[in-house]
């Protein structure tokens, strides 16, 4: 595969999380071509699930508004890798007791997705978080402050995917491998 190289960068805007450069690269022929890109920390997000004593699973939701959109959007918890050094399963766990109130004693792996690789070089740590219990949450910000969290059957939330209802990324894709774990009978603990 030919190689495309960066040559230069330069911050046009520091934000409080995000910056954004005019990057400069290298195409395989020589020519040099510009791109804005948002330098991101990186996220996490975390599908908790419960489960009933029939086995039957549920997940925790959380419903927010979002500034970007200017209307309220059905997640999964997640947040900013905002503490330097801070690994993200560590992240996940605190973003989970903050956002909803749970504490998990598994977090395993889901994935790690690229959102919007053509605009940010921001990754997302996916989990599944089982065996939670509840703890004090610690919302930060109106937009949390504000939040509505909802438990629904998993199925319930497979089918807002579906239908469209749910159209987050993170949650779309997280969602989608815990049923699809679960379908396939994969051990879950």
């Amino acid at each position: 595969m030919a190689e495309f190289r960066r040559v230069g960068e330069r911050t046009v805007h520091q934000g409080y999380i995000w910056s954004v450069t005019v990057s400069e690269f290298e195409a395989p022929d020589g020519s040099r071509f510009e791109r804005d890109i948002v330098r991101s920390p990186g996220a996490v997000g975390v599908v908790p699930l419960l489960f009933d004593p029939e086995g039957v699973a549920s997940v925790v939701l959380v419903e927010q508004y979002r500034p970007a959109l200017e209307r309220e959007v059905l997640e999964i918890p997640a947040g900013m890798r905002d503490v330097e050094g801070e690994p993200p399963e560590t992240t996940a766990m605190r973003e989970l007791a903050e956002e909803v109130g749970l504490s998990a004693r598994n977090l395993e792996a889901l994935t790690v997705i690229v959102p919007s690789p053509g605009m940010s070089d921001a990754t997302t740590h996916l989990y599944l978080a089982t065996g939670c219990e509840a703890v004090a949450d610690s919302r930060q910000g109106p937009e949390e402050e504000a939040m509505r969290v909802l438990h629904l059957a998993l199925s319930e939330a497979v089918d807002l995917v579906r239908d469209g209802s749910i159209v987050d990324a993170k949650s779309v894709v997280g969602l989608l491998l815990a049923s699809e774990r679960l379908q396939h009978g994969d051990r879950i603990t």
